[in-house]
């Protein structure tokens, strides 16, 4: 690859034109947004104000992220992704089929008619980061191959996953419907790092929609085949972009299946029994197919997780303390353990900690993780608030005997333990942590309304 082509794309990747064309297509997703929500969620309609709402919010995340990265990081993964998209593009000049066939990987490394165009791409042996190029590129040949139009397709395509999300857990808790929309739409995290070109906006939406399917399938029994489809999507992308989400998933997919079907046995010792054997089935079964998938889990092997969040973690930490431009200053630490999957659990309370509830306000040394700082304190404020205003008895009965309670929480700490165990780096983990963080809100919203009465505010700041 050309490092000086690929260094100034990288740097300076929103143009003029990109400014001139914005409000255009700013105003095309408004016009297909506005018909789906009258279509929809007439006026009256209670979910219509949450729809608009949410929907322009990522609007102004895709657009805010990236002039952050052009104009205060200098370049960074979205503006790689969008490098590649823009070679992939390059290929249209020689035919549609060598545009395809590169939108799709298909050619080898080593393939010569290829060669001009692969060899622009760092990213063309990784089929994660490749997936995320591919798509930029797509949607590139849309908006004239520029940046700030195209990270508004993103945003507005993604909404659909967030929004499903929502309609998922609306429609169980009709009351709740405003905390709903605050923990799945409005959390500042997830609309700014999950609507730009990032592999987390992709994920984000697709979490979002692979719930809504589960749940479509599993819990109300409709067994119709769009939903198969969906699932079945919504697993392939995980399992491409990042797949230890879906080593996460899976696990609190179960148990928020079992803890719904148990409780139509009335025997509490057999229910009891029922669980355990779930409980033990999931950690045999998760240790077997990690063994028997070793090579294609890769670093996400079991033999391999520890030593790979180890490396991690290291490579993080120095870069973030040795003034790498836009990454000195934002560091944390756990403290030594021994690189193995034990030695990883020791620290389970403290990567729990620090990715729910950091970085603290005075470990704040930059803008944007001040920012997130500020976030990380609500979350801990309300968690205290739950905690008091509700008893520490009654959170827990809640988790045992509410299936949706207990599928939001089982999610939120193994994902916030993967997370905080080998980020290293702030930064980086405001981006990481945003798929729990709207199962986490929810977990938080549940458990207080099922012992609080609705007129009774949440979000004040008040412990009575």
């Amino acid at each position: 690859m050309n490092p000086e082509i690929s260094g100034e794309l990288w740097e300076h990747f929103i143009t003029p034109f990109d400014f001139a064309l914005l409000p255009f297509y700013i105003a095309i997703v408004y016009f297909f947004a506005l018909r789906i929500c009258n279509r929809k969620y007439p006026p009256r309609h209670p979910w219509r104000r949450y729809f608009l709402a949410g929907f322009f919010l990522k609007i102004f995340g895709a657009v805010f992220i990236g002039l952050v990265y052009e104009y205060y990081y200098k370049g960074g993964d979205t503006s790689a992704y969008f490098y590649h998209a823009n070679v992939i593009n390059q290929s249209l000049s020689d035919s549609v089929i060598k545009w395809i066939n590169l939108l799709f990987r298909i050619p080898d490394v080593n393939d010569m008619d290829y060669y001009k165009y692969i060899n622009q791409m760092m990213w063309y042996r990784s089929t994660s980061a490749y997936m995320i190029s591919s798509i930029t590129a797509f949607l590139n040949v849309f908006t004239f191959n520029t940046f700030l139009p195209t990270s508004i397709l993103f945003a507005a395509l993604s909404f659909s996953g967030n929004w499903a999300m929502f309609r998922t857990f609306a429609e169980q808790y009709p009351k709740l419907t405003k905390y709903i929309a605050i923990a799945v739409l409005f959390i500042p995290s997830t609309f700014v790092w999950g609507s730009g070109i990032f592999k987390d906006t992709v994920c984000l939406s697709a979490l979002g929609w692979l719930t809504f399917a589960s749940f479509r399938i599993l819990i109300r029994k409709q067994r119709k085949l769009r939903y198969f489809v969906i699932s079945a999507l919504c697993f392939y992308v995980l399992a491409v972009v990042k797949i230890y989400i879906v080593l996460v998933y899976v696990p609190a997919l179960i148990l928020w299946i079992l803890t719904t079907y148990s409780q139509v046995i009335r025997n509490s010792f057999v229910r009891s029994v029922l669980k355990l054997s779930v409980y033990a089935v999931i950690v045999v079964g998760f240790i077997l197919v990690s063994k028997a998938f070793a090579k294609e889990l890769g670093q996400y092997s079991l033999e391999k997780i520890a030593q790979t969040s180890n490396i991690t973690r290291g490579y993080i930490y120095w870069v973030s303390t040795q003034g790498t431009p836009g990454e000195e200053g934002s560091a944390y630490s756990l403290g030594d353990f021994d690189p193995t999957p034990a030695g990883m659990l020791v620290k389970f309370p403290q990567a729990v900690n620090v990715t729910l509830f950091r970085p603290y306000p005075w470990e704040s040394r930059k803008p944007m993780v001040f920012l997130n700082s500020i976030e990380a304190f609500l979350f801990l404020f309300f968690t205290l608030k739950l905690l008091v205003s509700v008893g520490v008895g009654n959170c827990i009965r809640a988790v045992r005997k509410n299936a949706n309670v207990q599928f939001f929480l089982v999610f939120t700490l193994i994902f916030a333990f993967a997370v905080g165990i080998s980020s290293y780096n702030f930064g980086a983990l405001s981006r990481y942590r945003i798929p729990c963080l709207p199962f986490y809100a929810l977990t938080l919203v549940t458990i207080y309304y099922q012992y609080k009465p609705l007129n009774k505010n949440f979000l004040s700041f008040s412990f009575r």
